[in-house]
C-alpha cells in the first residue's frame, strides 16, 4: 500500500486503456475483465481524472460507450479518445481528401470529410473490408500521387475477443508502406500526438498522470 501511495502521489488523472483492459471484445459486447467494472468505479469516485483510451476503429465510439455501458462501465463518449476523431482533425488541419479503407461501422465518423479526388489513403481494422480488391484500391490511389501520404488508425499487430486473436491493422499497413514505398502516419496508440490530445482533454500533464495499459 505504501509503495501505490508513493507512486499515486501528484497523480491527478488516469488513462485507461480499454480492449484487453476493461473487457475483451466478442458477440453480443464482449466480455469484462474481472474486476474492471469495480476498478473504474473507484477510480471515478477517488476525484481522479479517467481518460479512456482506445485504438478501437471497427465500432463508433457511440457503439463502444453502448456496450460498455451495458457492460456495466460507468462511462461517456466525451471521455474516449480515440483514432477516428482525432484522424479527422489531422485531415482538416492539412487539408487531405482520404480514400477510405475503414470498417463500415466508422465510416459515419468521416462523415464531415471531403473523400472526392482522394490525395491520401485512410486505413483502419477494416475487417471483411480487408480482400484484394480493396487493399488494391488503395494501393492504386497512393501509386497515382506525387506525394503519397498513407495514414494509419493504430499499428497493432493482433488483438484478442472472446472467440480468440484477431489480426489488426499493423500487417495491411505494413503491406501498403512496402508495395508503394511509404512510411504510414500512425494516428493512434503508440503515437505521442494520441497520448498529447487525451493529455489536453483532461487539462493535465503527463507528469500528473498514470497509464494502465494491456
Amino acid at each position: 500500500m505504501a509503495a501505490w501511495r508513493e507512486r499515486l502521489a501528484g497523480v491527478r488523472g488516469v488513462l485507461l486503456d480499454i480492449s484487453g483492459v476493461l473487457y475483451d471484445s466478442g458477440e453480443g459486447g464482449g466480455k469484462p475483465i474481472a474486476g474492471s467494472v469495480e476498478a473504474v468505479a473507484r477510480l471515478k469516485r477517488s476525484g481522479l481524472k479517467v481518460r479512456f483510451c482506445t485504438n478501437e476503429s471497427q465500432k463508433s465510439r457511440r457503439r463502444l460507450v453502448g456496450e460498455l455501458r451495458r457492460l456495466g462501465f460507468d462511462i461517456h463518449e466525451g471521455e474516449v479518445t480515440a483514432p477516428p476523431p482525432a484522424a479527422c482533425q489531422v485531415l482538416k488541419e492539412r487539408g487531405l481528401r482520404p480514400h477510405l479503407l475503414v470498417h463500415d461501422e466508422v465510416r459515419s465518423e468521416f462523415d464531415q470529410i471531403d473523400t472526392s479526388n482522394p490525395n491520401c489513403v485512410v486505413i483502419a481494422d477494416a475487417g471483411e473490408s480487408f480482400s484484394y480488391q480493396n487493399m488494391n484500391k488503395a494501393f492504386q490511389v497512393l501509386m497515382g500521387l506525387d506525394k503519397p501520404v498513407l495514414i494509419s488508425l493504430g499499428k497493432g499487430r493482433y488483438y484478442k475477443m472472446t472467440s480468440g486473436l484477431m489480426l489488426d491493422v499493423g500487417g495491411y499497413m505494413k503491406a501498403l508502406e512496402y508495395a508503394c514505398g511509404v512510411e504510414a502516419e500512425v494516428v493512434g496508440k503508440p503515437s505521442p500526438e494520441f497520448f498529447k490530445s487525451a493529455l489536453q482533454e483532461m487539462g493535465l500533464e503527463a507528469c500528473q498522470t498514470q497509464r494502465l495499459a494491456e
